[in-house]
């Protein structure tokens, strides 16, 4: 059973890539506090929270104070998190599986160790420095989290395998695989999902100008860690929340739009600042 919810239904808000831009995240969680009724809305973090930018522990329990206090709250497994839940010897993976080698090396994973207080390659010392929450996490996060509308999956899915094919896949995790290809592939972006998918695919992993609408996708990754806003997309209604600005813009029209508007939070709800 994955470490968070993988079967969700109901209004959404989804999360782009992170990277450990907290402050970033600490906006858009700002905004979302003033959404009308968004105690009954899941919050989805597409994954990668972690490398690249500054702050990946602080992302990290920043998503487990909101779940804390929000619940209706899961995480995506990203290609980062992947290379390093297995590097650290989270999730047991064959001896020629070379993630320790990817992650080190390619992923700007120092971000990731300097903000656990940790020298950049001391992978003991950054076992030993998570803490028991975030070692939970990354040990068991979902490839995929299910919705009567949608499939919220990283990289998006193949256009030359069938849906439900995919679905039973994403649902195991072969750790056996490299680069399992919903985790890592950047092609989907361009061919979208299966002709039999049922529902609308969300993903990330890709970085985009901004949120893009179409083909069967939503595309949410506006920042790829190392440059832009942070974008949040409320579901079904197609609303945008960027970390830059309190706007939102529509995709039918492309006007900018106020943010949704409403009586303020209660007061239980989460608020980071």
């Amino acid at each position: 059973m994955a470490s968070v919810p993988t079967r969700i239904d109901g209004p959404v808000a989804v999360i782009g890539d992170v990277h450990g831009q907290t402050d970033k995240l600490r906006e858009i969680i700002r905004q979302l506090a003033s959404v009308p009724k968004i105690n009954q809305r899941w919050i989805v973090f597409i994954g990668d929270l972690v490398d690249r930018g500054p702050d990946p522990a602080g992302t990290v329990q920043l998503y487990c104070d909101l779940a804390k206090q929000h619940g209706k709250v899961t995480w995506l497994c990203g290609n980062h998190e992947l290379a390093m839940a297995c590097s650290l010897g989270l999730i047991k993976t064959p001896d020629f599986v070379d993630f320790s080698g990817r992650w080190l090396d390619h992923y700007d994973s120092h971000t990731t160790f300097q903000s656990y207080g940790v020298k950049h390659r001391d992978m003991e010392g950054l076992r030993a420095a998570l803490p028991e929450e975030h070692i939970r996490l990354l040990s068991d996060l979902p490839w995929g989290i299910e919705h009567s509308d949608y499939l919220f999956v990283h990289a998006g899915l193949d256009r030359n395998l069938p849906f439900e094919t995919q679905v039973r896949i994403l649902r195991e995790r072969d750790y056996s695989l490299s680069h399992p290809p919903w985790l890592y592939s950047k092609d989907f972006i361009l061919t979208g999902p299966p002709a039999d998918s049922p529902v609308t695919v969300v993903m990330g992993h890709v970085p985009i100008p901004k949120v893009t609408f179409g083909n069967g996708l939503i595309a949410t990754d506006t920042t790829g860690g190392v440059g832009g806003d942070l974008s949040c997309v409320l579901l079904p209604e197609n609303i945008v929340l960027t970390s830059g600005a309190q706007q939102s813009q529509t995709p039918q029209s492309g006007r900018r739009v106020p943010a949704a508007a409403g009586p303020p939070a209660r007061k239980s709800w989460w608020k980071p600042w």
